[in-house]
């Protein structure tokens, strides 16, 4: 069996053609779509970039495999102890190594072990291929390496090809020569000048006023597209074309990979699965070309699967992306790891014509997987967490997503914030005063998660806790008194007042915690 991996970076389902998108950015991927099963509700259970695929790779919530931040102790796996023999069980089962186990060769094309020094990222494959950019390259360096895999094995029986791509994720690095093809459509149909200038009012990183921290960033020299500012409605919408762009330029560039897979002859009869480590917020809650909060929009991220038999169809259960572990298990008919988090939604597969080998489970004392599926219509509810940028946990649940802030970052969210995400998609209202009563439900839900992933680890301690305890998360750190500064001469006097109200106390202070670089 054949199996492709695209791996998109910060890519948003409703920014796809085949989720809805009004702007056609991605035609090849909307072909793909037409043979897959399309997963309306996927998550990520840990946000942003190395807690998603730390979740993904160990099969666990990062309150059990440890990573929920980009720096200090919970940037690093959990040490096993005693317990770890000559090789660490946990890159034995890893979510690459279920392909080898299935009697696949398998290679990645990616940059991500090096850029958050995770080499454990590169388990389970044969071969590696770094481009060496360290996430700064563009798809049309990317893709070049692909297509020369696919040359030199694409012929072969067995193999599984992971390729990841950048484009989306912000610096936004489309070649100068790549033309905005979305110039006669406009760029936002929710953010009105009204709405804008309130955006201009913003307080913390990835507003309009920061969009690339709390103050300009000499490293973006090379990306000439990626503004850090946007002080008028027009530069605004230049930000939004450059997402789109960099989803449109690497969904061409997928079309090469694409068309090379046809030519073989190999396409119609392999597997393609096509998702991301967590979306991006473009505008909401104020924030733009940032996956810096645990909301519906960064939290939230595609799944398409093609599978050999199978048709095409649409699943809208409440599904996390440690859950795919599982599930590939099932059509690989591969042996579970007894440790996993996830649960199998394989019967979706099923039911639209896949085969399933399900292989017997006896749980060990201490097994945190469950050896059933997870029901037809999902989960009751689902909990996320993100902790590089913000220290917050949304909870996902009927027409709802509720966020409760431990850390702000430095923005002035309030403690709690809901939202009916079925008619507020873009989180302009927050109801969370409003709906005390769902906020009480979420909240059930939050403790009710936090007891049961306490009471099935092995650790005494959340690492929400360890990165609160460290100084807060990487990316969330400012010195508060010059920041206080910009907020005053950018015009934003009555921000800068709140701002100065809440965190006035840490003014002339060094940010704390482990080293900044």
């Amino acid at each position: 069996m054949r199996v492709l991996m695209l791996d998109l970076d910060t890519l948003r389902p409703d920014h796809l053609g085949c989720y809805g998108y009004r702007r056609n950015t991605s035609p090849v991927l909307d072909s793909i779509a037409k043979d897959c099963v399309r997963f309306d509700e996927y998550y990520c259970s840990d946000a942003p970039c190395l807690p998603s695929r730390a979740a993904l790779f160990t099969g666990q919530f990062g309150i059990h495999n440890g990573i929920n931040n980009h720096g200090g102790t919970a940037a690093d796996m959990r040490l096993l102890g005693m317990e770890r023999g000559m090789r660490d069980d946990r890159m034995e089962h890893s979510f690459f190594n279920i392909f080898r186990r299935a009697g696949m060769y398998t290679a990645s094309v990616s940059t991500f072990a090096e850029r958050h020094s995770a080499f454990w990222f590169n388990a389970g494959f044969n071969e590696m291929i770094n481009v060496g950019k360290g996430g700064g390259e563009t798809a049309g360096e990317v893709i070049p390496h692909a297509l020369d895999w696919i040359d030199r094995h694409g012929a072969d029986d067995q193999w599984f090809l992971h390729v990841h791509l950048w484009d989306a994720h912000s610096p936004y690095r489309t070649p100068a020569d790549f033309e905005n093809p979305f110039t006669d459509s406009p760029a936002t149909d929710w953010i009105d000048r009204q709405v804008f200038q309130e955006h201009l009012k913003k307080v913390g990183q990835h507003s309009l006023n920061e969009l690339c921290g709390f103050k300009e960033n000499a490293r973006l020299a090379p990306f000439p597209k990626q503004l850090q500012t946007a002080t008028t409605y027009e530069q605004m919408c230049q930000v939004l074309d450059g997402y789109d762009c960099g989803i449109r330029y690497m969904d061409e560039q997928i079309g090469r990979l694409l068309d090379a897979l046809k030519v073989k002859g190999i396409y119609d009869d392999m597997a393609v699965i096509i998702t991301s480590d967590h979306g991006e917020d473009m505008g909401e809650l104020g924030i733009y070309s940032e996956h810096g909060v645990c909301d519906y929009h960064t939290t939230h991220i595609p799944l398409l699967i093609k599978w050999p038999g199978m048709a095409p169809a649409v699943d809208k259960g409440l599904r996390y992306n440690i859950d795919l572990a599982p599930t590939l298990c099932d059509l690989l008919d591969v042996t579970p790891y007894p440790y996993w988090d996830g649960q199998s939604f394989s019967h979706v597969l099923e039911k639209a014509g896949a085969v399933i080998h399900k292989q017997p489970f006896v749980p060990s004392r201490r097994s945190t997987y469950v050896d059933r599926d997870v029901h037809q219509n999902g989960r009751e509810y689902l909990v996320m967490t993100q902790c590089a940028h913000v220290c917050q946990r949304g909870v996902r649940f009927g027409d709802y997503y509720y966020i409760r802030t431990y850390h702000s970052g430095y923005h002035l969210f309030p403690k709690e914030m809901l939202f009916d995400i079925r008619r507020d998609v873009h989180e302009q209202k927050n109801i969370a005063s409003e709906r005390p009563d769902l906020c009480a439900i979420a909240c059930r839900y939050l403790a009710d998660w936090q007891e049961d992933m306490m009471l099935t680890g092995e650790y005494d301690r959340d690492p929400l806790w360890t990165t609160l305890l460290e100084g807060g998360p990487l990316h969330g750190r400012c010195r508060t008194e010059e920041y206080y500064d910009r907020l005053l001469a950018t015009g934003r006097a009555e921000g800068a007042e709140e701002f100065k109200r809440r965190f006035g106390d840490e003014f002339g202070k060094e940010p704390v915690g482990f080293r900044m670089h």
